[in-house]
C-alpha cells in the first residue's frame, strides 16, 4: 500500500547537494522549527484576539464566524502561488516577507475601526501566514535526513503545537484591551525571522524534477498524504471549536470544558514524536491507516466515557495525539515522495485540503452538535475517519500491479 516515490536518482532519502552536512543542516533544521514555533505562537495570541476584539465592539457572532471563515479562503487563494513566487524571488525573501506581512497585518485590525475593513485584512493576514506555513513545512522536509524524516516532523508538530499553547497563557495575562496584545503579538511573529536567517545557508532547492503537476494533480497523486490533512483540518478544527460547548452540553463547569480542549491540544505535543518514530520504522501508510482507526474508534469511547470526566480526559488526549500523527505522518509521506519545486507545490497542496477541511468541520461538527445532541459532534468524526479509510482502501487497490516508478 506505499506510493511510488518521485525523487531521482532511485534512492527517495537523497538529499541535494546543498542540503549535505549534518551540522550545518541540523542547525538549519532547529532554526527553521524555532521559526514555525515563534509563528504558532504569535498566531495562537493573535486569533483568539481578533475574536474577543470583535465581541466586545459588539459584533455578531454570525459576521464573527464569517470574518473568521476568510482564513480558509485566504489559504485556498494563495498556495498555488507559492512556489512560482519563491522559485522567482527565492525562498528565504518570500518568507521573511510572508512573516513581516502577518505580523503588520495584525497590527492593521488594532486600527481598523470600521469592521468592513477587517475582511481584506483577513486575506492578506491568513495569505501572507499561509505562505508562510507553507514555505516552513517545505523547507523543513528537504531538509530533513530520510531515515530521520519522521521524527523530524514530529519534532516540528511538536513546537508548533507547544507555539500554539502559548499564545493563550500570553492573551491571558495582557488581556485583549488596548495596543499591548496586538503589538506583543505582532513582535513575536516578526522576531520569527530571525531563524530564518540562521538558515539562509541551506535554502530549500527549488529546481523542478520529475513531471510537473497541477494541484488536482498532486491531490490525486498522493490521495492518502492529501487526505489526511482534509480530514485532519476538519476534525482538528472542529473540535477545538465545539469541545468546549460539548462539554458544556454533557452538564459541566465552564471551567471543566476548556480543560476538554487543553487536554486535546497536550495529547498533540505528547505524541508527534513517538509517531514519527514509528514512522521511520514501519510503512507510513500503515501508520496513516493506524491513525485513522483509532480516531474513528475513540469518536466511539468518548460517549461511552463522557459521564466520568477523568476517563473522558484521558481518552481525548490519547485521541487527539494520535489523530494529529495525519498531519505529522502525511507530511514524512510528501517529503519520502517528493523534491525540489514539486515539493513545494506537494507542500502548498497539502495545506490547501487542510484549509478546505476547516471550512468543513466545524459547521459539519456543529449540525451534529444540534441534531443529536449531546455527542452528535464527535460521531461526525466518525465520518471523516470512514471516509479517509475508504480513499486509503480505493488508492491501495489502484496502485496493485502498477510498477514503482
Amino acid at each position: 500500500m506505499t506510493e511510488p516515490t518521485e525523487r531521482q536518482g532511485g534512492d527517495p532519502t537523497a538529499l541535494p547537494a546543498s542540503v549535505r552536512g549534518d551540522g550545518a543542516r541540523t542547525a538549519a533544521l532547529v532554526a527553521m522549527i524555532a521559526s514555525a514555533g515563534g509563528v504558532g505562537a504569535g498566531l495562537s495570541l493573535g486569533l483568539p484576539l481578533l475574536a474577543l476584539v470583535l465581541e466586545s465592539r459588539g459584533i455578531t457572532g454570525s459576521w464573527i464566524g464569517l470574518n473568521t471563515a476568510v482564513a480558509g479562503f485566504a489559504a485556498l487563494a494563495i498556495t498555488p502561488f507559492v512556489t512560482p513566487l519563491a522559485a522567482r524571488i527565492g525562498a528565504m525573501r518570500l518568507l521573511i516577507g510572508a512573516l513581516l506581512t502577518t505580523a503588520v497585518a495584525l497590527i492593521g485590525f488594532y486600527f481598523a475601526t470600521d469592521f468592513r475593513l477587517w475582511f481584506p485584512l483577513r486575506l492578506v493576514f491568513h495569505g501572507a501566514l499561509g505562505t508562510a506555513f507553507v514555505l516552513s513545512e517545505f523547507w523543513i522536509a528537504s531538509l530533513a535526513p530520510g531515515a530521520r524524516r519522521g521524527l523530524v516532523m514530529g519534532i516540528y508538530a511538536t513546537v508548533l503545537s507547544l507555539g500554539f499553547a502559548v499564545g493563550p497563557l500570553i492573551l491571558r495575562f495582557v488581556g485583549s484591551h488596548g495596543f499591548l496584545p496586538f503589538g506583543l503579538g505582532a513582535a513575536i511573529i516578526a522576531l520569527a525571522t530571525i531563524p530564518v536567517l540562521f538558515a539562509r545557508g541551506q535554502r530549500p532547492d527549488l529546481h523542478q524534477t520529475g513531471r510537473r503537476r497541477s494541484v488536482f494533480g498532486f491531490v490525486v497523486g498522493v490521495p492518502i498524504a492529501s487526505m489526511a490533512a482534509l480530514v485532519f483540518g476538519a476534525v482538528e478544527s472542529g473540535a477545538m471549536a465545539i469541545l468546549p460547548v460539548y462539554g458544556l452540553r454533557l452538564g459541566l463547569e465552564e471551567g471543566q470544558a476548556a480543560l476538554i480542549v487543553t487536554a486535546a491540544a497536550l495529547g498533540n505535543v505528547a505524541l508527534q514524536i513517538p509517531i514519527g518514530l514509528v514512522a521511520d520504522r514501519i510503512d507510513r501508510v500503515t501508520v496513516l491507516v493506524a491513525c485513522a482507526l483509532a480516531g474513528l474508534a475513540g469518536a466511539f469511547v468518548i460517549p461511552l466515557v463522557a459521564d466520568r470526566f477523568p476517563a473522558l480526559l484521558a481518552v481525548v488526549f490519547v485521541w487527539a495525539g494520535i489523530i494529529a500523527g495525519l498531519y505529522t505522518v502525511g507530511l514524512t509521506h510528501l517529503g519520502a515522495r517528493y523534491s525540489g519545486a514539486n515539493l513545494a507545490a506537494a507542500n502548498a497542496t497539502f495545506v490547501m485540503m487542510y484549509a478546505v477541511g476547516m471550512m468543513a468541520g466545524p459547521p459539519a461538527m456543529g449540525l451534529g452538535l444540534d441534531a443529536f445532541a449531546p455527542h452528535g459532534a464527535i460521531l461526525v468524526t466518525a465520518v471523516f475517519f470512514l471516509a479517509y479509510l475508504a480513499v486509503v482502501a480505493i488508492a491501495g487497490a489502484g496502485s496493485r500491479g502498477r510498477p514503482r516508478a
